[in-house]
């Protein structure tokens, strides 16, 4: 029978199987002989060991979209990263480090802005120009009336989606909407925050047939990938169109003359934040490499 590995814990892994339920499964000795561990993600062939038991033995992995270092994971089609438009105040930088770690992993990113009942109409007209630019989807939501929950679910259908935020931004409260109830009433989703069920690995969810949702700790920090300082850039988006347009070659768009990504930052054609960081990053990776 084939489904996919929601959990592992301890050498056990939790296969769901559509319109079976959950199997609990070990993994062949050979995917440890050839060095591969199974992933939470991973679409399996399992054999029946006892189906009234429901456990079961792990006999392939089927083969992978994708592979995740952060959070260990494979085949997500997106990563949904939820941030409150206030209160808190979003942490830029740390959602540019999420969307350029998305990208490095070739993992479209949906931003999700929480607390729109908080924000003035300019501010929200400000943040899709600017998200939008850079590739993602933006989804604009108030799990306080739920307002925008509709968007996202229809966003989420038939997709294996990692929900990512930092904590206070409402992402346990739209991960209880998202699940079905007697999911989120079992108490085994993640609150996100500091109490005694906060996840600490990465476990995948049943939506609804093959909606699935990944859900991850609460992030505070992020690791840039390893990447060469010039190598930045390409994973800013809106820097495309300008690429080869300066008057150096391989122009990184600190400090050389007759740049044209700084010009259209000046001109307001890239977002001046979104900039800053960049040059944040840059000055990360170029500080890191010395040492």
């Amino acid at each position: 029978m084939q489904g996919k590995i929601i959990k592992g814990i301890a050498g056990f892994y939790y296969v769901h199987i559509e319109s079976c339920g959950i199997y609990e499964c070990k993994a062949k000795g050979i995917f440890r002989n050839k060095k591969i561990k199974p992933l939470v993600g991973d679409n399996v062939i399992i054999d029946i060991i006892d189906n009234d038991k429901m456990t079961g033995n792990i006999i392939q992995i089927l083969p992978r979209k994708n592979e995740l270092i952060r959070p260990a994971s494979a085949n997500i089609d997106q990563a949904m990263v939820i941030f409150a438009v206030k209160s808190p105040e979003p942490n830029y930088n740390l959602l540019d480090r999420f969307i350029m770690m998305m990208d490095y992993q070739n993992v479209p990113t949906v931003v999700v802005f929480n607390k729109i009942d908080l924000a003035e109409d300019d501010t929200l007209e400000e943040l899709s120009d600017i998200y939008e630019k850079c590739g993602c989807k933006v989804i604009f939501i108030s799990t306080y009336d739920n307002k925008g929950i509709d968007i996202v679910l229809k966003t989420l259908e038939k997709k294996t989606t990692i929900l990512a935020g930092p904590s206070g931004v409402g992402k346990s409260s739209l991960t209880n909407l998202i699940l079905p109830q007697e999911v989120s009433a079992t108490g085994d989703v993640s609150r996100i925050g500091r109490g005694r069920h906060t996840t600490r690995h990465s476990e995948i969810f049943n939506v609804s047939d093959a909606t699935y949702i990944c859900d991850t700790p609460g992030f505070t920090s992020l690791n840039i990938p390893e990447l060469e300082k010039e190598q930045i850039r390409f994973y800013f988006e809106e820097f495309s169109e300008y690429e080869g347009q300066c008057r150096f070659n391989g122009c990184v768009h600190i400090n050389e003359p007759d740049c044209r990504v700084k010009e259209a930052v000046e001109a307001g054609l890239i977002s001046r934040r979104r900039y800053t960081s960049y040059v944040e990053i840059y000055d990360e990776v170029k500080n890191k490499k010395k040492y």
